[in-house]
C-alpha cells in the first residue's frame, strides 16, 4: 500500500479464513486489493476515507473465484499514527483486520474483535 498523502488512502486486504496454524488471529491475508478514497466530502478526505461499494463489490468477485475473502481493510494516516483511531473502529465491522501506514511510513496491522470492539496490535510479516 502507497501512501496517497495529503488525502487518506484504502485498500481492500484479501486472504483465507480459518488457518490451521492456531495462530490468535486464524486469517491469512494474501492480497492488498487498491482503491480510491471516495470520501463524499473531498476536503474530508485527508482525515476519512470511503471505498466504492462498486469496488468492494468487484473485489469480493475477484476474491471468491481465487477461494479467497475481504478480511478488513488498509488505509493511510497521512498526519498520524498507525494506531486505530476510535472512528476507525467504529466504522469497521468486526471481526476484521486493519492495516494502517502512518506518516512516517510505520505499517502496523491490527484484529478488530467482534466481542470487546478494542483494537489488538498483531505481530505480521510481508512475504514477498
Amino acid at each position: 500500500m502507497t501512501c496517497a498523502a495529503p488525502e487518506e488512502g484504502c485498500a481492500l486486504l484479501l486472504g483465507r479464513r480459518g488457518s490451521p496454524h492456531g495462530a490468535a488471529v486464524p486469517w491469512h491475508g494474501q492480497r492488498i486489493w487498491p482503491c480510491l478514497n471516495t470520501w463524499p466530502e473531498p476536503a474530508e478526505r485527508r482525515r476519512r476515507f470511503a471505498i466504492d461499494p462498486r469496488e468492494q463489490l468487484l473485489a469480493q468477485k475477484w476474491a471468491r473465484q481465487r477461494g479467497l475473502a475481504v478480511l478488513g481493510a488498509a488505509h493511510s494516516h497521512p498526519s498520524g499514527q498507525a494506531v486505530p483511531s476510535p472512528t476507525d473502529c467504529a466504522l469497521t465491522l468486526a471481526p476484521a483486520l486493519m492495516l494502517i501506514l502512518a506518516a512516517d511510513g510505520d505499517l502496523a496491522a491490527w484484529w478488530l474483535d467482534d466481542t470487546d470492539r478494542q483494537p489488538q496490535p498483531l505481530p505480521w510479516r510481508m512475504d514477498a
